[in-house]
């Protein structure tokens, strides 16, 4: 009975130990890194479902700007073309590919706010502002939603290399590995925009 009671109290006192140590950190923080990506993926998805709507508004004021269409059109089909699914986010050549389709496509766009200016008509059918207002706040929502994803791989990534996650990812998650985060892909991302007036 006594013998009992002792392994009862220590079993008791090694699962509350284990309960307050971190066992389940690793697991929440990649649950957490998979749900911002998962926004990710929806906020890029929301940004592809409005291309072919602004293609299509643009194409009626604009078509001999046929060029800067079709650059988005095919950028927007690249972007389609790449396979999104679990392994993109453990695999750093999948992400930075499809990180580079959409920053092609983010390009594209750009160059197709530029022709719009050109258009005064354009710029003020409604039809237009609500897709332009749609897409900028869309593209805010990515930049939002890749932060909040790059936080939560932070997150996990440091838990994995630090005490004791580094003990617990060796003995229970040794399947788990570092996740790769956003890197800028677009060229000349990183020197400051020239204006000339």
């Amino acid at each position: 009975m006594y013998t009992m009671t002792i392994r009862n109290g220590l079993l008791m006192t090694i699962v509350i130990l284990l309960t307050g140590c971190g066992i389940n950190t690793i697991p929440e923080l990649d649950e957490r890194a998979k749900a911002g990506w998962a926004q990710v993926e929806n906020q890029y998805q929301r940004r592809a479902d409005l291309v072919p709507n602004l293609v299509a508004t643009v194409k009626g004021y604009a078509e001999q700007e046929q060029e800067v269409l079709i650059a988005v059109t095919e950028a927007r089909a690249k972007v389609g073309q790449i396979q999104v699914d679990e392994n993109t986010i453990n695999d750093p050549a999948k992400l930075q590919a499809f990180e580079q389709a959409q920053s092609e496509l983010g390009g594209a766009l750009s160059r197709l706010m530029v022709v719009v200016e050109q258009y005064p008509d354009l710029k003020s059918n409604q039809n237009f502002l609500t897709l332009q207002s749609q897409l900028e706040g869309t593209e805010n929502r990515i930049s939002v939603v890749r932060k909040d994803y790059i936080e939560a791989v932070e997150a996990y990534n440091t838990e994995l290399r630090t005490f004791p996650g580094l003990i617990w990812h060796s003995i229970l998650y040794s399947d788990l590995a570092n996740r790769a985060t956003f890197e800028t892909t677009t060229a000349g991302a990183d020197e400051a925009p020239k204006v000339e007036f």
